[in-house]
C-alpha cells in the first residue's frame, strides 16, 4: 500500500491572518455588528487561497452579501424560537414551551448543518471544479431526531452511534465534482474509544487527553475514502499523541503569553500541523475530474452556523 505525493499543504503565516483579523474586528466593532459577514467571508477567503492540494490553491467564492442576507434570515428564525419560548414561559406555560423549544432546536440543528454544507461545498473549487453537498433534508432531520431521541432514552451512551451516522450521512453526500467521499467509522469502535480516553484522562489528572485527541483525529481522517471511477483513494492519519501535545501547549503559551493577540499564529499552526499530518493512500486522476455540482448562493445554515456555534462535521 504505496502513499501518494498528492499531499495538502497550508501556505499562509501569522503575520497576514493576524492583520485580516485586526481589521476584521475593527470593522466589525465600528459597524456594531454589520461587517461580521464581510469579516467571516475574509477569512474563508483568506484560509482557501492559501490551502493547496497537488500544486492547486483552493478558492472560496462566497461573498459578505450572501453571508449578510444567510445572516438576517438566520437572526429571525433563531429569534422566532425564542419568542416562541419566552411567549409560553410568561403565560404560565413554561413546561409548554421548553418542550417546545427543545424539539425546534432539534430540527434546526439538521437545517442548518444541510445548508450550511449545500452552501460552503457549492462556493468552493479546486481548479475551477466545485464541491457539492447533495444530502436531503428530510433524510438528514429524521436521522437527527432519531439519534437524539436514543441518545437520551440511553443517558448518552447512543450518542457514539449517533455521531457516526451523522457523519458517515454528511461526508457520504458530499463530493469534489465526480470524485465522492464516504465514511467508513463505527458507533461500537468510537464509543469504546472515548471510554477508554475518558477513563484514562481521568485517572493520569489530564494528561491522556492529547492521546485521546489524537485517536479521535486518526479515526475521524483515517476512515475517509474517496471515490473516483471504480477506483478507492484513504486518507491516512500520522499524527502522534506526542505531537499533539506539543502543539497544544505551544498554542496555548502564544495565545496566554500575547494576551489573546498570538491567536493568528496559533490557528496557522494548527492549520500546518493538520494537513502535513494527512497522507493520501493511491492517487486520483486529477485529469479527469469533472464538474457536476451547481452553484448555491444561499448562506443561511452557513451563519446560522455561526450563530449557533454548530460546527461541521
Amino acid at each position: 500500500m504505496s502513499t501518494s505525493n498528492q499531499k495538502l499543504s497550508f501556505h499562509g503565516n501569522g503575520r497576514q491572518l493576524f492583520a485580516l483579523q485586526i481589521v476584521n474586528i475593527l470593522l466589525t466593532v465600528v459597524t456594531i455588528g454589520i461587517y461580521y459577514p464581510w469579516a467571516r467571508a475574509a477569512y474563508m477567503k483568506y484560509t482557501m487561497s492559501e490551502t493547496e492540494f497537488a500544486g492547486s490553491r483552493f478558492a472560496f467564492l462566497g461573498n459578505g452579501l450572501e453571508l449578510f442576507k444567510g445572516m438576517v434570515l438566520g437572526i429571525l428564525i433563531v429569534g422566532f424560537g425564542y419568542g416562541m419560548f419566552f411567549y409560553l414561559s410568561t403565560a404560565h406555560h413554561p413546561f409548554i414551551g421548553s418542550f417546545i423549544f427543545f424539539f425546534y432546536i432539534l430540527l434546526l440543528i439538521p437545517f442548518v448543518i444541510h445548508n450550511s454544507m449545500r452552501y460552503r461545498t457549492s462556493r468552493t473549487t479546486w481548479r475551477g471544479i466545485h464541491f457539492g453537498y447533495r444530502g436531503d433534508l428530510k433524510e438528514l432531520m429524521n436521522l437527527s431526531v432519531k439519534g437524539a431521541f436514543l441518545s437520551i432514552i440511553t443517558l448518552g451512551i447512543y450518542g457514539a452511534w449517533y455521531a457516526m451516522e451523522l457523519r458517515s450521512y454528511v461526508l457520504g453526500h458530499t463530493r469534489l465534482g465526480s470524485v465522492t467521499m464516504r465514511y467508513e467509522g463505527k458507533g461500537g469502535a468510537f464509543f469504546v474509544m472515548n471510554l477508554l480516553g475518558y477513563f484514562f484522562t481521568i485517572i493520569t489528572l489530564g494528561i491522556y487527553s492529547f492521546w485521546w485527541m489524537k485517536d479521535l483525529f486518526n479515526y475521524y481522517v483515517d476512515n475517509i475514502v474517496l471515490e473516483q471511477d471504480g477506483k478507492e483513494v484513504r486518507l491516512k492519519s500520522t499524527v502522534t499523541g506526542g505531537a499533539f501535545f506539543g502543539l497544544l501547549i505551544i498554542n496555548f503559551f502564544i495565545v496566554i503569553l500575547t494576551f489573546g493577540l498570538g491567536a493568528s499564529w496559533a490557528v496557522v499552526r494548527t492549520l500546518n500541523f493538520v494537513f502535513e499530518n494527512v497522507e493520501f493512500v493511491g492517487e486520483l486522476d486529477l485529469e479527469n475530474i469533472q464538474q457536476t455540482e451547481d452553484n448555491y448562493k444561499n448562506a443561511t445554515g452557513e451563519d446560522l452556523a455561526g450563530i449557533l456555534d454548530i460546527g461541521m462535521v
